[in-house]
């Protein structure tokens, strides 16, 4: 049980708070309703998403035997067999669609959906270059419409921009990473990395970072967010953004860490403080100066 549970990596699962951010920024934080089922599509999406986690250990269990630190997962290690991989990801998911369904038709297929993307992923579109970086970002998207479907809000198609934007970052950093760290070892452990090189990856981040900053800044300036929230302030938390994205590439390219991006968000304080100081620093804009018009 140990050994299975560690395979649905509850570390990664932080990823999923991205369904809770519907509610913030429809200033639903103190609806408790609200906050239950987003919640409860939290743990719905950490779930399903820890499922296809053992599903992908299942099927690069022999890369991940040549890997550095994906060697000692416990499928790779042989510390879970995979006969009890299987029985446990198909019960566990079984349970979680069954309660999305129990949150709504329209959300239960978000869940599917997801599960059928990622599903995809790991059989067929992480061997394709660049869709396999647009496909784990369509995982964070479909999180993030999730969120808003459980508590019947329309997504902002700011967010969606942001979201799509900040995962392909993520995942583009993540492949730079496992390059650099594997080195000429790494077309042996994921062949979709012969389609890359250090230097193709780092003019792709370099758009994404630019056109990340840049849609975030215009989002907290434009008359559509202001009218929502009454204020200009939420432009205050633009430094904590740029910081957090900085201070992200700094990880990748002095220390390459961004293969594990939630380890880094965990572990990395000053990361973990910039993230922190946005969440409170919008948290102040949205529900404490936006509603007395201040700013």
């Amino acid at each position: 049980m140990k050994s299975f549970v560690i395979s649905l990596r509850p570390r990664q699962w932080t990823k999923n708070l991205l369904v809770f951010a519907g509610v913030a920024f429809a200033q639903r934080a103190f609806h408790t309703p609200d906050i239950l089922r987003a919640t409860a599509a939290f743990l719905i999406y950490s779930a399903i998403s820890g499922v296809v986690y053992v599903v992908n250990d299942l099927l690069d269990k022999e890369a991940d035997r040549k890997h550095p630190t994906k060697c000692r997962r416990p499928i790779a290690a042989g510390e879970l067999s995979a006969k009890a991989a299987v029985i446990g990801a198909v019960l566990l998911g079984a349970v979680g669609l069954f309660c999305a369904a129990l949150l709504g038709t329209t959300f239960a297929l978000t869940a599917v959906a997801y599960v059928v993307l990622m599903l995809a992923y790991s059989t067929w579109l992480k061997h394709l270059v660049i869709l396999d970086v647009f496909a784990i970002a369509a995982g964070f998207v479909l999180r993030a419409a999730a969120g808003a479907i459980v508590i019947d809000v329309e997504m902002s198609s700011w967010l969606l921009v942001c979201t799509i934007q900040l995962s392909l970052f993520l995942g583009l950093s993540k492949r730079r990473s496992e390059l650099v760290i594997l080195d000429e070892a790494a077309g042996g452990h994921r062949k979709i990395l012969r389609e890359y090189t250090p230097h193709m990856l780092d003019q792709m981040i370099s758009v994404v970072t630019s056109s990340t900053v840049v849609t975030y800044a215009l989002y907290t300036l434009s008359p559509e967010t202001v009218a929502k929230f009454h204020t200009r302030g939420l432009s205050m938390t633009i430094p904590f953004v740029i910081y957090g994205i900085f201070r992200y590439l700094y990880l990748v390219h002095r220390h390459d860490l961004g293969d594990s991006p939630d380890r880094l968000l965990v572990e990395d304080k000053p990361l973990l403080i910039a993230v922190a100081l946005w969440a409170l620093s919008s948290a102040v804009v949205i529900y404490v100066l936006g509603p007395r018009g201040l700013l």
